[in-house]
């Protein structure tokens, strides 16, 4: 057989999938597992999104589109940005694509060079170090701590900074600690990369409507203007309308860089669908009352698994500010033997007997970069999640 490729050896599977795979292992045996690893709405698509890309494709809708994406959804998310995030872009500015993820290999594969070092705060979305290892690029972590918020300090990003760094991504509010900066903090980070003028910014806002207790979304394009022609600000329809299968995720920047993303989308699998792309458009400029209600409910979900999680004995959950995400620190379970035998020595041994012993699947936070922590999303009904954490009560309270 000829040979495959080296940068294979450099794609490694996320944890996320490797254990929503065991979830689905252990379902198929006949167990009823709770899994709560991928962060994907429970909620419907909007009716009238789904009604935009059924009559699109009825009115032959159905040809190549332009690589950058359709005039009329191009517009919608420049006044999406301008209304929303008070960035003014041209629609040369503007880009959409296969996802907010392609978005972030569009603008990580036109940019770097093997060796290219990309800070990446942590915890992070495990996507991030694993699309830098695969482009050859070296991932630089900085840690956010807990009793900082999980944020990013300015004097731990500037320390982390070297001549070699590409890029620095923000994911606010993020996956997977649900953090959220505000306007000053965000200020102060900007301070900073005034200071490095090689080093693009990449602010993924994927999360940018599901915020909580009045906390205000920003960008960092927004608060730092003169930083604007190196910021690629990327969002998209999944998290907001529900559209995770729909695959339409959109970007704004400085023309020269999207011009350079939207040449390498062509090579890559050229325009996004043209019924996703209608099925977007109707959910950006349709009625906008179910992304309040979204985000209320997940409000509640977030309080419900917080108290749940914290009243489970060796856990101490953080409250998130956004996102649909907690990310609580289990020090308190290690050391320990759980009732079916399996001693407890680090977060994952922790999630792998959680879901052997009480067919809950949850991620352990060394994938995202700090441990002993474990990600549960609670992107689920109230029902699931009550189950979940009564579960996850029995389980520690029955480690000795």
């Amino acid at each position: 057989m000829p040979a495959l490729s080296s940068r294979l050896k450099r794609a490694q599977p996320a944890a996320t999938v490797q254990m929503s795979i065991l979830a689905r292992e252990l379902q198929a045996r006949g167990h009823h597992v709770i899994s709560l690893t991928i962060g994907e709405p429970d909620f419907a698509t909007p009716r009238h999104a789904i009604d935009a890309a059924y009559g699109a494709a009825l009115a032959g809708d159905t040809k190549y589109p332009p690589i950058d994406g359709e005039p009329a959804l191009k517009a919608a998310v420049q006044r999406k940005f301008k209304e929303e995030n008070r960035l003014d872009f041209a629609l040369d500015e503007i880009a959409v694509s296969n996802g907010g993820k392609q978005s972030i290999f569009n603008a990580m594969i036109v940019t770097m060079e093997p060796g290219d070092e990309v800070v990446i705060p942590s915890p992070y979305w495990v996507a991030y170090p694993l699309l830098t290892c695969l482009l050859g690029g070296e991932p630089v972590f900085v840690s956010c701590a807990q009793n900082n918020g999980f944020k990013l300090r300015p004097e731990d990003l500037d320390a982390a900074i070297t001549p070699r760094t590409k890029w620095l991504i923000l994911n606010f509010p993020n996956n997977p600690t649900g953090a959220a900066c505000t306007r000053p903090e965000l200020r102060a980070i900007a301070d900073v990369m005034d200071r490095y003028p090689h080093v693009w910014i990449m602010d993924d806002a994927i999360y940018e409507h599901l915020r909580y207790d009045r906390v205000e979304h920003v960008t960092i394009a927004e608060v730092a203007p003169e930083l604007r022609d190196r910021i690629v600000t990327i969002s998209g329809v999944s998290k907001t309308y529900a559209m995770t299968g729909w695959r339409v995720g959109f970007c704004g920047g400085p023309k020269t860089l999207i011009k350079a993303m939207v040449t390498m989308q062509g090579h890559a699998t050229a325009g996004v669908s043209t019924v996703g792309q209608a099925a977007a458009l109707a959910a950006l400029v349709g009625p906008q009352d179910g992304v309040e209600a979204r985000a209320e409910a997940y409000r509640r979900r977030r309080d419900l698994v917080v108290a749940g999680l914290n009243a489970c004995a060796g856990i101490n959950c953080h409250r998130p500010e956004g996102a649909f995400y907690v990310f609580p620190n289990i020090a308190g379970c290690l050391g320990r033997t759980s009732a079916g035998g399996r001693r407890i020595e680090t977060d994952e041994d922790f999630c792998l007997a959680l879901l052997a012993e009480q067919h809950v699947a949850v991620v352990h936070g060394g994938a995202f970069g700090i441990s002993p922590y474990v990600r549960i999303s609670y992107a689920s009904d109230d029902a699931v999640l009550e189950e979940a954490c009564r579960r996850i009560k029995v389980f520690c309270n029955e480690l000795h």
